[in-house]
């Protein structure tokens, strides 16, 4: 017997983990049903899941992905790495990847430590609001070169692309679009220069990168907020990176595992009928890798419902894994750690408020994020 996940059960929002966990523990594939979508299998078994993002007999495609109705001269810039699959993808993916490489994404940490100590100076009451929100899309604005006269424009932007649906989004993108392609003609940053003097690397692909980068930004704002929960909730744990710093670079991957803001991976449609454990799968339906269920598999980790700051960083699938791993990873955890450490560095005695969580079956996200310092 398959269990079966109802997106509507207030349990799903009030603790994924848990409902993810049980279904985990009954068998290796659970079905996910809710108004308006046909059942999506997924995978909650760590090995499973692992093996899932690397298995080309589920790809990536249009499917994947919410289609926008977006003017027509938009549309040849939405189509991202994330769609492509095969020699398409390898190809794009290893003419940007020199310019996320965790060496460069160490050297832009000082271009990041003086944004966090900005939005630290407002003392936001609500810092989900006030910080974590607003720094992907500053981190990305300073990446890219993005003028300070064009910044607050940007953001909105990007506060309309987290709300995920709607005519916001979509109103965005003429927005991003256009103002990615003024700042690729010419470069207007170190990171843009390195990119457009790739051999083989097109104009278009470029702008398209900028596209990605305000997507995937906006999720270190989710996980930012969830960490400063975690550790503020779990104050030994807190106590330990304060002693000893050097713990940080592991402990963001430990909070990725614990508390990452992805509940499920994208899904991937099967290419042909199959039999996934006993399930029989036809091609053209939806597949993703349960990262809630995951991350949390005990048969992975060692007392996995534990946040442990020593624990030893890697495993993870926050990240996801295979050839659609996050580009930005690097980046993503030197904004996180700089964040967090400045946060509580500067502010010793911070207190939560009362925590409301967004009712979202997909990400695991907080609505606000109240404190007192």
């Amino acid at each position: 017997m398959v269990p079966e996940i109802d997106l509507t059960d207030p349990a799903v929002h009030r603790d994924p983990f848990a409902v993810y966990g049980a279904a985990r523990e009954q068998g290796p594939v659970a079905k996910l049903v809710g108004p308006g979508f046909g059942p999506l299998w997924v995978l909650t078994r760590h090995a499973d899941a692992r093996e899932l993002l690397t298995d080309p007999r589920f790809a990536l495609g249009p499917g994947s992905y919410q289609r926008l109705d977006v003017p027509e001269h938009c549309r040849p810039y939405l189509r991202t790495m994330q769609e492509m699959e095969g020699a398409e993808h390898q190809r794009l993916r290893r003419l940007v990847a020199p310019a996320f490489t965790a060496r460069r994404a160490a050297e832009f940490r000082s271009r990041i430590e003086p944004i966090v100590e900005r939005l630290l100076d407002e003392q936001p009451e609500d810092l989900l609001a006030g910080f974590a929100q607003p720094l992907p899309m500053e981190v990305i604005c300073e990446l890219v070169g993005v003028p300070q006269a064009d910044r607050r424009r940007w953001h909105e932007y990007g506060q309309n692309v987290v709300s995920g649906s709607g005519a916001g989004f979509a109103a965005a993108v003429p927005g991003i679009i256009g103002g990615a392609r003024g700042l690729t003609t010419p470069p207007a940053s170190e990171f843009l220069e390195l990119l457009a003097g790739t051999e083989g690397l097109a104009e278009a692909e470029l702008v398209t990168l900028v596209w990605q980068l305000v997507l995937a930004g906006q999720t270190p704002a989710n996980f930012i907020a969830n960490a400063v929960e975690a550790l503020l909730t779990h104050p030994d744990q807190l106590a330990e990176l304060t002693a000893e710093p050097g713990l940080w670079p592991g402990a963001i991957d430990e909070l990725m595992r614990w508390c990452g803001p992805q509940l499920l991976t994208i899904p991937r449609q099967a290419t042909e009928d199959l039999d996934l454990h006993g399930v029989a799968i036809r091609a053209g339906e939806p597949v993703s890798a349960a990262i809630a269920a995951a991350n949390r598999d005990p048969r992975a980790f060692a007392d996995p419902g534990r946040l442990d700051v020593r624990r030893a960083a890697g495993g993870h699938l926050g990240f996801a894994h295979g050839p659609h791993f996050c580009l930005g990873a690097a980046l993503a955890r030197v904004e996180s750690e700089v964040a967090l450490r400045g946060l509580l560095r500067r502010f010793p005695s911070l207190r939560l408020g009362e925590v409301r969580r967004a009712p979202d079956p997909g990400t695991w996200r907080l609505a606000a994020l109240p404190v007192s310092f």
